[in-house]
Parts: structure tokens; C-alpha cells; sequence
């Protein structure tokens, strides 16, 4: 018997059940079974489908062959898409992704793949950044041969619901007709850096499965990727003593970030104002990730509609076929990156003389092996293969930790597991599809709950109609409650590795009773219960700024959660204290002018704490007489030092500035120089950097008073000068002299500065001048900012009010106009009326770039 899968809009709407026979049935079979469907209903299905409504139910195959999809073009190139079936839907996605993105998405499908090295060669590097930092290829080839092959991707195809299966499988099919046309058309310049490459062919479902799975990867294994790729059994002899060096763990873990790339100024800021402070009865949410503008990761915008069922529009990552930040027509949500741990590491007994076996319980149990082989590329253009065998305790993928500290390595009497909480959390993109579907903010609220998917972020949305504002970070975390990690922690490596990363479950190893264990409220085994997760409800504001969930607003501070959700004591960044300040400055405002417009000129408003808070005390105490002095004989960033102690003459950077108006707009003059001296005051530890410390009792005014008669604040703008002239830039220099991006030849000047600076507005190469590694501030590189920001609200009459810019812009060809278009309108900081309405899009479109595809049937 045929099996069907039938969608019904309105309020029945039956389980859902696989399309596998259908898709095999010849086309002219498909048709004849569309005739007779009405007649193979439930009962109380088939009397609507024959009652006389004016809107009666809508039933479709959804992934029934020969649907449609057209994709309207507004501006700065942004596709609505609208289709007739899911399938169809994923197919102009992929289609209109490929048309604007087909270099990165095709080098990424390469990276998901394990092929690097074949085509690149083993000691290169992928061509920017992404959330998996910036390996050789040949490590970055294992790690997703391990982590992200055929037994992941089929469990995860396997935990899909079937719209999300048919997205996928749409998605691919459109990547690849994309693929076609572009190659039936020589003499188009379209994406001329690759399209003759060998690397760039036509992809699977698979493809797309592995990139969602390496999105999962963020917050645990992409930390350690090297780790993994290079980790191996070592040389022992049986009774070799093997030295601890634990006191020494927490030094030689130093400034260690494992999120996002290993990039801190990786994240967002998010508001969200409740309808009873917005002075227009509806809530308000402004969204601000600070993420990369290059490589897979970057976020591209779009709508995307399938009549009755989704009508969403936002952003996803590349590859992604479903929108992760955005808004409905009754729902609005952003991420920032959370400070919650995602991952935990298990401390592994090893049996005396045997390296791969370790003890559990008293009992010896060996680990489980796998030989991966990689093809390289050699010098000559001939293929290598290269294999390694790789090691798997109960716990999780062995990892060799020496490189943070020798401590941590793995020798003849111990080892280290890694765990990462969502390597099982399928529901990821489920979750997003559903929140694209989502009725209300409780509706929302309930499907984070129910499904605990949200991979390593903070959550901030706002409903229709509801007065209440959202923050909460309910998502997939170790299951360690402080119990637990206090029976469990190993000892004494494990309290030395949380003096630096506290709230990590550094476990031991040989109990079978410190695995993440299941408990009541658990969606996951070894997931920890909703319940044991922050979150709030507020009708005035929240906010997150990366900052920990304890203080999301300050009138009702959050605390009594596990550490591994985070610290509520921490302190807050300057950054997040001037985003608390933006917004008790928009809710001070007289309602008539606490407008959307008036949100948009706060939020890119380049103040920044530092110079606000400190820069006088600077003036005061370094700044002394009309020709300061300093002796110079080390860059204590790291960068260059002089080949012999050097005097560096201040008058310039003082009277620098003493005019500068502690802002960073694109022809301020002094940014530059602030940004390479405080990127210096920052080596200076936290506790001997400010006479008041962070404190709980006033979290947006601390910590305050620099000791800027300490020696190193005078040394640091000394530095900072001297960094200044390596890059050719005057001490004056104005923002947009250093900080830049180029689209057709064209120098585009940019604003704002690095989130460590104290800036709202961020635009951070990751690599900046005055670091010490670097002389350019380019953001065409590694770069972190200001990507997708959304202002977004609800109107009369079901309408929906959104405001977007997307710095980047939507394409990495540079013979597109779409690859210029968002970024200009950024540099300008003209927020752009986003149309939502299909109306208002068609009234909006360019028409000469619509595009209408068919899906086509599957081969018989």
C-alpha cells in the first residue's frame, strides 16, 4: 500500500508519515494518486474537503514533483522565496544561496567533506576563518572525517521530521541546478574565482547534513580540533613515571577561548522592549550578532514562504536551509553567544604499559579504534594517501591535550575524552523551522522548552500583541549540576582546569558513574533539565551582550543555577554595561519619540566605555607637560619590540586625544590610536588594571578608576604609537583610514571598533592594528562585526515592521551588485525598510532578476 504524507493547513492536521514509496512511483502514477486523495481521508478530514468554505483547507504531496518556486529580488539583492511544497521551497533556497555564494559554499562542502588536502594540500589553511577556526587542512580533513561522516549524518538524517527532510533534499537539488545554468552559460562573469575549479561539482543531501552538524560543533569538538586530528597513543614503557605539573595547569591555559573559533569578539547584542515601555503597545526587538564576514558562517538574508505552513524572513548561516534569526508575522528572536558550557572532558585511568586501555570501575576496558585515510595533494599534483587511527573511550573521542598545558597531555598513565553536548541534538534546525512557524511568543516559548535544541546561544524574542520580553539560555548543556561536579571532579587536575575555565565538567574517567547521567526534565541523555536553565520574563527590557545570564536585567538579577550554565556573578563587559545604558536611554525618552528610528540611531551610535570611563585619567596622568616621554623596550601586547630600548615621544597621541570625541564614526580622529592603546591596557591583568573593581552592588558603573600612573599605561601608548607607525598610519588617523573594506576596488571607510574596546558597535579584524600580529585592519579578511541587525515590531492589521542592514552584504561574487548593496547601506547606517508582505515585496522586487524554477521529477 502507497504511503502518504498529507498537509492540511488549519485545525486538524493529521501525523505525519514517509514519502519514500511515492517518490519512487512513476510520474503518471503520482498524478492519478493526487486524483483520488480526498477519497483515502479520515472521515472527518473528508467532510472538509467537501464542505463549501470560503477558505477551505489546503491539501498537498509536499514533495510532490513539478511544484514551483519564484524568488523575488528587493534591495541589496534579498530573495523572498515562495514555493508550493517544502521540497520546492528548500530548491529556491539552495538555488538562490549558490547564485550569490557558490565559491564559499562550494570550499565549505569541500572542508565538510574531508577533502582539503586533496585539492589544497595538507599544510594549507581554509581561505578565512569560520566557526572552526583556522586549521591546517590535513587536521581540519580529519576531524570532520571522524566527527562528521556517514554515522552522523544518517542519524541525523534519521531524526529529521520530513519537512525538514524535504528542505534538505530541495535544498541540494537547487544548489545543483544553480550549478547547471551556470555552467550552460560560458560567457557570464559570474563567480569567474572558481567556477572552473575541480573542487566545485554538484552536491547531496549528505552535504547538507554534514554542514548542520559541523553548526553543532560550535560551542564543544571545533575547539579542539587539532586536538582530536593529532591525537595518538604515546611511546610508553611499562613503570615510566610520568611528572603532573599541575600547579602550572592554569598559567599555561592562559587566555584559552574554545567557542566560536577561538575568536572572543565572536557574539551579539540583543534588546528587547516590552510593549509597556515602547509608547506603540507592541514589544520591540533590536538584534545584533557580531560574527564573521567571511566563510560559511557568514549569515545571508532572505524570506521564505510556503502558503498556510511558513512564512519567515531573517538570516541562516550558509548551507543552512532554514532561518535561524528573524521574524514572522506574529514572532520576532535573535542569539547572542552564550557563556554556558556546551562540552566537558573526562580524565581517563590508564592500565600501566597499556596506552589504549584504561580502567573503569577496576575493570580494564580498551578503547574502540577507527583508521581514517585522507588523500594530499603533493608538490608534483599526485595524490598521497595518509592515515591515522583514532581512539574512542564510553565518554567520548580521545583527545591529546599538551598543547594548552603538558599536564593535560596524553601519556603512560592517563588520557582525556571530550564530550560535546549537542553531538546528539538533532532537533537544532527543527527547532529554528518551528520557531519560523511559531503563532505566539508562547507558542515560542514552548517549542524551546519542549525540544531544548538551542545549540550555544542566548535566546531574546518578543510576540505579538504580548507585553512580555524573552531572555533565556534553555538549550543543550552537560547534565553536571554542582552535586554531580563535586562528586565527580577528577582530582586534583580538575579543580586546577576550572581555576581557568570555570563550570567545564572535568570529570573522572574510571567511575561509570560520572557519565552525564539522564534525569527527570531531560529531553537528552546526559542533557541538562530545562528546569536547571535560566530564563525571564520581563515587561520592560532584557539584554544580552554575551554576558552571563545573571544579569539579563538588572532589576531582577538571575542566580541559583548550575556553574555549568555560567557565572551570575561575573563581571559584565563594558560593552554589555553601555548596551544596558542604550537601553534606559531609549525607555527614558518621552513616548512620541521612543521610536524604531530613534533605536536605530542608538544602536549604531560609536561611544565607547573605555574612552568614556578612562581616557580623562589617562590625560591626567600620562599626558603631563607639553612633550611626554616614555621608555620603551617591550610591546607587552606580544607585537614587535624595538631592537634596543627606544624613547617614543607622546605630544602627538596627547593632543590627539584630548580632541577626540571618544567616538568612532568614520572620520573621528584618535580611534585608531585608542584602539591599539587599549587593546595593550588589556595585557595588564584585571585586578591590578582598576583601583574599583567589578561589583555585583552596581554591575553598570564598575570597575572604574584606572591606575593610569602605573608604568605599563604610559608604556602601552607608547606602544601604540610606535604600532601606528608600522602601519603607515599618522596618530591622528582618522577611523576609516584603518578600518575598511573594499568591494569592486573600492574603498568603503567603516565605524566602530572591538567589543574588548568598550564599543556597541563592533567591527573587529581579527587581527587589528595595535594588536601586535598584525598592521592591517581590513575587514575583507578574518574579521568579526556588525553582520545582520534587525529592529523589528508588529503593526494593525497583522503587519510586520522591520528594519534590517546586512554588512556584509549577500554575496561573495564580486560581479554581483548584491556583493556591495547591504555594505554601502551599512557605511551610510541607512537601515532598510524590510517588505514582508507579499504585496509590498512585489511592489518592491527588481524584476529583471526574478527567477521561477520547477522542481523536477525524480528519475523512474
Amino acid at each position: 500500500m502507497v504511503r502518504l504524507k498529507l498537509q492540511i493547513t488549519g485545525a486538524f492536521r493529521p501525523g505525519a508519515a514517509r514519502l519514500d514509496a511515492v517518490r519512487k512511483m512513476p510520474a503518471r502514477s503520482r498524478q492519478i494518486l493526487r486524483r483520488m486523495m480526498c477519497t483515502a481521508l479520515l472521515p472527518a478530514v473528508l467532510a472538509g474537503c467537501l464542505a463549501q468554505k470560503p477558505t477551505p483547507p489546503r491539501v498537498s504531496v509536499s514533495d510532490e514533483a513539478g511544484a514551483q518556486v519564484v524568488i523575488r529580488r528587493t534591495a541589496d539583492g534579498v530573495p523572498h522565496i515562495e514555493a508550493q511544497s517544502w521540497t520546492a521551497l528548500g530548491y529556491g533556497y539552495g538555488y538562490a544561496q549558490a547564485q550569490d555564494n557558490l565559491c564559499t559554499l562550494a570550499d565549505a562542502f569541500v572542508t565538510y567533506r574531508g577533502e582539503r588536502s586533496a585539492f589544497f594540500g595538507a599544510d594549507a589553511k581554509p581561505p578565512t576563518r569560520a566557526t572552526f577556526g583556522s586549521p591546517r587542512n590535513i587536521d581540519a580533513d580529519f576531524f570532520f572525517r571522524l566527527l562528521d561522516g556517514r554515522e552522523q549524518t544518517d542519524a541525523y538524517r534519521a531524526h529529521q521530521p520530513d519537512n525538514v527532510r524535504q528542505l534538505i533534499a530541495g535544498f541540494a537539488q537547487g544548489y545543483n541546478r544553480y550549478l547547471a545554468t551556470l555552467r550552460a552559460a560560458p560567457d557570464t562573469r559570474a563567480h569567474a574565482a572558481c567556477r572552473n575549479e575541480r573542487w566545485v561539482r554538484d552536491i547531496t543531501e549528505t552535504d547538507i547534513y554534514r554542514r548542520l552538524a559541523a553548526a553543532n560543533f560550535v560551542g564543544g569538538y571545533t575547539g579542539f580540533i587539532e586536538a582530536l586530528a593529532d591525537a595518538h597513543p604515546p611511546a610508553v614503557q611499562l613503570g615510566q613515571a610520568v611528572p603532573q605539573r599541575v600547579a602550572s595547569v592554569g598559567d599555561e591555559l592562559g587566555n584559552t577561548y574554545l567557542q566560536a573559533g577561538g575568536v572572543r569578539d565572536a557574539g551579539s547584542n540583543a534588546l528587547a522592549f516590552g510593549a509597556n515601555v515602547t509608547g506603540s503597545g507592541q514589544s520591540v526587538l533590536f538584534g545584533n550578532p557580531h560574527w564573521f564576514w567571511q566563510g560559511p558562517d557568514r549569515f545571508y538574508q532572505a524570506q521564505l514562504t510556503l502558503p498556510g505552513q511558513l512564512d519567515v524572513s531573517g538570516v541562516s548561516f550558509l548551507g543552512v536551509p532554514v532561518v535561524m534569526i528573524g521574524y514572522n508575522r506574529n514572532v520576532a528572536w535573535t542569539h547572542t553567544v552564550s557563556s554556558a558550557r556546551r562540552f566537558g572532558l573526562f580524565q581517563l585511568s590508564l592500565v600501566p604499559g597499556k596506552p589504549t586501555v584504561y580502567q573503569i570501575d577496576g575493570r580494564e576496558e580498551p578503547m574502540t579504534q577507527q583508521q581514517i585515510t585522507v588523500e594530499v595533494k603533493q608538490a608534483d599534483g599526485t595524490s598521497k594517501p595518509v592515515t591515522r587511527t583514532f581512539y574512542r573511550s564510553r565518554f567520548g573521542p580521545v583527545v591529546d591535550l599538551h598543547a594548552m598545558s603538558p599536564a593535560l597531555a596524553w601519556n603512560g598513565t592517563q588520557a582525556f575524552a571530550v564530550r560535546d553536548s549537542n553531538a546528539d541534538n538533532y532537533a537544532i534546525f527543527e527547532n529554528f523551522l518551528r520557531w519560523g512557524q511559531a503563532s505566539s511568543l508562547d507558542d515560542f516559548i514552548a517549542t524551546q522548552k519542549r525540544l531544548a535544541a538551542t545549540p550555544w546561544v542566548n535566546t531574546v524574542a518578543i510576540g505579538r500583541d504580548d507585553p512580555r520580553v524573552w531572555f533565556a539560555d534553555i538549550g543543550s548543556m552537560p547534565n553536571v549540576d554542582d552535586a554531580f561536579a563535586a562528586t565527580c571532579t577528577a582530582k586534583p587536575l580538575g579543580a586546577a582546569f576550572d581555576a581557568k575555565m570555570p563550570g567545564v565538567p572535568f570529570l573522572d574517567g574510571s567511575r561509570s558513574a560520572c557519565q552525564w547521567p539522564m534525569s527527570k526534565g531531560s529531553v537528552r541523555a546526559g542533557a541538562l533539565p530545562v528546569d536547571d536553565m535560566p530564563s525571564l520574563l520581563r515587561t520592560d527590557y532584557v539584554a544580552n551582550m554575551n554576558n552571563s545570564y545573571g544579569l539579563a536585567n538588572p532589576q531582577q538579577p538571575l542566580s541559583g543555577f548550575p556553574r555549568v550554565v555560567g557565572d551570575p556573578n561575573a563581571a559584565l563587559s563594558l560593552r554589555a554595561q553601555l548596551g544596558h545604558e542604550i537601553a534606559r536611554s531609549w525607555m527614558a525618552l518621552p513616548a512620541g519619540q521612543r521610536t524604531l528610528s530613534a533605536l536605530g540611531t542608538r544602536v549604531l551610535d560609536t561611544r565607547t566605555m573605555t574612552a568614556e570611563r578612562f581616557l580623562p585619567q589617562v590625560l591626567q596622568s600620562v599626558c603631563v607637560g607639553p612633550d611626554p616621554v616614555v621608555q620603551l623596550d617591550k610591546d607587552r601586547s606580544g607585537g614587535a619590540a624595538p631592537a634596543a630600548p627606544q624613547t617614543v615621544h607622546l605630544a602627538a597621541a596627547c593632543k590627539t586625544l584630548r580632541a577626540w570625541p571618544m567616538n568612532a564614526e568614520t572620520d573621528s580622529h584618535g580611534a585608531v590610536l585608542w584602539e591599539a592603546f587599549w587593546s595593550r591596557i588589556e595585557a595588564i591583568p584585571v585586578d591590578q588594571r582598576y583601583a574599583v573593581p567589578f561589583s555585583m552592588s552596581a554591575p553598570l558603573s564598575t570597575p572604574d578608576h584606572l591606575r593610569a600612573d602605573d608604568p605599563r599605561v604610559a608604556q602601552a601608548l607608547g606602544a601604540a604609537v610606535l604600532a601606528l607607525q608600522r602601519a603607515g598610519l599618522a596618530v591622528d588617523a582618522p577611523t576609516g583610514a584603518a578600518l575598511y573594506t573594499s568591494r569592486n576596488g573600492k574603498r568603503i571607510a567603516l565605524f566602530g571598533g572591538c567589543s574588548e574596546s568598550g564599543y556597541f558597535v563592533s567591527a573587529c579584524p581579527i587581527e587589528h592594528v595595535g594588536a601586535g600580529k598584525s598592521d592591517s585592519a581590513l575587514m575583507d579578511g578574518a574579521a568579526i562585526g556588525n553582520s545582520y541587525m534587525q529592529i523589528v515590531s508588529f503593526g494593525p492589521n497583522s503587519r510586520v515592521i522591520a528594519r534590517t542592514l546586512l554588512a556584509p552584504s549577500e554575496s561573495d561574487d564580486p560581479a554581483s551588485p548584491a556583493s556591495a548593496e547591504g555594505t554601502l547601506d551599512y557605511a551610510r547606517k541607512t537601515w532598510r525598510n524590510a517588505p514582508f508582505d507579499q504585496a509590498d515585496v512585489e511592489r518592491e522586487e527588481n524584476r529583471s532578476q526574478r527567477v521561477t524554477l520547477t522542481v523536477p521529477a525524480p528519475q523512474d
